[in-house]
């Protein structure tokens, strides 16, 4: 594929900005942050756009570690690369956050090397939070994405996927309140909470039977009483639901709803339900712009050959800006032909690897020359449109999804 002189100037402005960018991304790794704490990777990003030229606005939608710096005349289509860079708790960088940070960053460098020349105007959004309470659904709720034209953002994995199968997903926390007893001199007198979240689990287990393949309930008891000898009359237990439809996740809440009910009635106990994290819905790809990607991934960049999607991956935040703008969310590979599973020890140390640093400016590389296109090729913007509007029945920042509430 022959790239024109713009085009060259792009992947010109990454390279010499690799070294930095390569660093940038270890800094990260070496000292992980959780969700909502990432105070030393935000502004290490943030510090480095500005540097670049960039106007950054720190404390992006009221959210202290996000941020948002653009780069342009303000006129014309504008395009964002979104950045993830939170860890999780005792395993850090396992999901590779700071490959997907990065990847936003070098595309931002390689892209704002043109855009002077060019109507049009590059947002890169520094999006915390995603393995927990997703930050995009709130910058979605909040209205930060309402001007937007594409949203891009890469994934680290085994092997490069050009789509993304994400689940949808609603986080339930149940708690039942019971009646404390003496569990040997008189346990007739109680209300057995624990009983009640135990039932839970098994009427959950035996309505597996009659849900679809792709839906998925799991969860965990996180207070399940303080002796053994006394009756627990409060517990709490945490859930996630999910599948490949956020309609059908809707569907599987009143079923599980059901099941906590039939557990309440059966202990004499009373229950409370409500989502503890944002509802994430399963991810609209926007096939004219992943193709795109993965074109300048496999013809500019001699990468590796990109699969259509894998089985199955999980659930993400991004699915949620899927619904609103037409969007992508790639999966590259980091492992070198290792089968290696996120969130893994094994992982973890895959994605700062000198392998894993070529597909992260690989995917600076392609991520910018994608969002080149949205903003100099009026026919392809359109095309990615129209998918969008086919997809979802109405036009980008026409609808946004509104996270399954549980009352």
């Amino acid at each position: 594929m022959k790239l024109d002189t713009r085009q060259q100037a792009i992947i010109q402005a990454i390279d010499a900005a690799a070294e930095a960018i390569l660093s940038i991304s270890h800094q990260i790794h070496s000292r992980p942050e959780l969700g909502y704490q990432e105070i030393f990777a935000a502004g290490l990003l943030a510090n480095s756009l500005e540097a670049h030229g960039f106007q950054v606005e720190r404390g992006f939608g009221e959210i202290p570690t996000a941020f948002c710096a653009r780069k342009g005349s303000g006129q014309g289509p504008r395009v964002a690369f979104l950045a993830e860079y939170d860890a999780l708790p005792e395993l850090g960088h396992a999901c590779g956050h700071n490959v997907i940070a990065t990847s936003a960053l070098a595309a931002g460098i390689g892209l704002g090397a043109v855009i002077s020349e060019l109507d049009g105007e590059i947002w890169v959004m520094g999006t915390p939070a995603e393995e927990t309470d997703g930050a995009k659904v709130v910058l979605l709720e909040r209205g930060t994405f309402n001007s937007l034209d594409a949203a891009l953002m890469i994934h680290p994995y085994s092997g490069n996927y050009y789509l993304t199968e994400s689940l949808a997903m609603d986080a339930l926390e149940i708690t039942f309140y019971g009646k404390s007893a003496h569990a040997a001199a008189s346990p007739w007198e109680g209300k057995n909470a624990l009983d009640a979240i135990l039932l839970t689990f098994n009427n959950v287990n035996a309505l597996r039977q009659q849900i679809r393949p792709d839906a998925r309930i799991h969860g965990v008891i996180t207070n399940g009483g303080t002796a053994p000898n006394i009756i627990p009359d409060r517990t709490v237990g945490r859930f996630y639901l999910r599948a490949n439809t956020r309609s059908y996740v809707n569907e599987l809440v009143g079923k599980f709803k059901a099941c906590v009910q039939g557990a309440a009635t059966a202990t004499g106990t009373r229950f409370e339900i409500k989502n503890y994290e944002n509802s994430f819905d399963d991810m609209v790809n926007n096939v004219v712009l992943a193709e795109r990607t993965r074109d300048y991934f496999v013809k500019a960049l001699d990468s590796q050959q990109f699969q259509r999607a894998p089985e199955s991956f999980g659930s993400a935040d991004m699915g949620n800006v899927s619904h609103f703008v037409p969007a992508v969310h790639i999966l590259v590979d980091v492992t070198n032909g290792k089968t290696l599973s996120l969130h893994t020890p094994e992982f973890q140390s895959a994605v700062v690897t000198p392998y894993a640093d070529a597909a992260l400016l690989r995917s600076g590389k392609a991520m910018a020359l994608t969002g080149y296109d949205v903003l100099t090729k009026k026919d392809f913007l359109e095309a990615a449109r129209a998918e969008f509007t086919a997809s979802l029945g109405y036009p980008p920042g026409g609808k946004r999804t509104t996270p399954n509430l549980v009352e």
